[in-house]
């Protein structure tokens, strides 16, 4: 039997298991295309994250999808910045990042805005202490929960976020509702 009839033959096949090992490939194969495709755009394999917070509102809901751009490939706007040059990303001035808090892997990411940076020495906001190092200072766009920025509370306190801990970028649009998907088993799991 030649190689050409063997896939006729696997393809065709009504075997339950034979069944389940195409829709196995079928689903990698997706997979590993998006995955590509995805790195290749974005510099990143998994560029998309779920939203778990409502900090970002009303431009970044609980429950969306944001897809990240590598900070490799990238240069961050700050609000300060794209206030001066009219850059707006998510619907305001400057970029939204994703970044680690402290630094430190494995912990949930930060997904806020670069409102402007400091380098090491100066205060890190009027009348603030002075940054250990440089680095961004971050805050949610949220009025409500956020009314100080990152390092005057528990999220980063007194410490900017470093350019080494910052993951990517928000780019393009927010998908609605998508990241429940993700978070919903999250939740159940985590009770």
């Amino acid at each position: 039997m030649s190689l050409k009839e063997k896939i006729i033959e696997f393809n065709e096949s009504e075997n339950i298991w034979i069944g389940l090992l195409r829709d196995f490939l079928f689903v990698f194969s997706v997979v590993l295309i998006f995955a590509s495709v995805s790195h290749i755009a974005l510099g990143l394999y998994a560029p998309m994250v779920a939203v778990e917070s409502g900090s970002m509102i009303p431009h970044i809901q609980i429950g969306d999808i944001v897809f990240v751009e590598s900070i490799d490939r990238t240069e961050i706007i700050t609000y300060l910045k794209g206030k001066e040059t009219g850059y707006t990303s998510f619907g305001d001035y400057g970029d939204v990042i994703l970044y680690r808090p402290y630094g430190r892997e494995g912990v949930t990411p930060i997904i806020h805005r670069a409102i402007y940076y400091v380098e090491m020495g100066e205060p890190m906001w009027i009348g603030g202490p002075p940054a250990p190092y440089a680095g961004y200072i971050t805050k949610g766009d949220n009025l409500k929960t956020n009314l100080a920025y990152d390092q005057q509370g528990s999220i980063s306190y007194l410490q900017p976020v470093k350019k080494e801990w910052v993951k990517g970028v928000a780019r393009f649009y927010r998908v609605p509702v998508l990241g429940y998907v993700s978070l919903i088993p999250r939740k159940i799991l985590s009770i």
